[in-house]
């Protein structure tokens, strides 16, 4: 008899992974989609006709826009990576394609990517201090909104700005545990 197939994350659970160390915490988002969005050919302008209505911010370089429904941000020249909540976009690379048309080359990419959301409550010691023992960004210095990609413990990751103490990183899921192991061990030499 064939059992009966239960989602993991890509920590290997069966719920997301929530750790705390001193006013840090950080959850693991697994209610997210994401797809990557690639502007075809001489179809720019098509693509932002129809991005609009379809609720899909596209933000310039080094930038995240929240939207409703699709939160996107820039990943290179006409190539963004869209996100929305998973219970309504399970299938979001379909619905994004049926949204954009020819105009975009969609590609599914939620099961490619770990995502953590990292958020400081409280005084003192923020999150910069975490983020300059792991990565060469200037998060001080960057915007709320700031989008880049960078390396963190010899992994490509993006690193999303939220707040003077809020970011969200994406890395690969195949290295999700040593991430979060990354993570955790600044973390506790901060705190």
């Amino acid at each position: 008899m064939a059992e009966i197939l239960q989602a993991m994350t890509a920590l290997g659970a069966h719920g997301p992974a929530r750790v705390a160390v001193g006013p840090l915490s950080i959850t693991e988002r697994v209610d997210l989609a994401l797809a990557s969005v690639a502007e075809r050919r001489g179809r720019g302008a098509d693509l932002v006709g129809a991005a609009s209505p379809a609720g899909l911010p596209l933000p310039g370089p080094a930038r995240y826009q929240a939207g409703t429904p699709f939160g996107t941000f820039w990943v290179a020249p006409g190539m963004w990576f869209a996100e929305a909540p998973f219970a309504s976009h399970e299938w979001i690379a379909d619905q994004l394609r049926a949204a954009l048309g020819d105009a975009a080359s969609i590609t599914e990419q939620t099961d490619a990517w770990v995502i953590f959301d990292l958020v400081v409550v409280g005084e003192g010691v923020g999150l910069a201090s975490l983020l300059e023992r792991l990565c060469n960004v200037d998060f001080p210095a960057a915007p709320d909104g700031f989008a880049t990609r960078t390396v963190m413990d010899h992994l490509g990751i993006y690193l999303i700005r939220q707040g003077a103490g809020a970011a969200r990183i994406y890395g690969p899921r195949s290295s999700a545990q040593s991430l979060l192991h990354a993570l955790e061990a600044a973390a506790r030499a901060v705190w």
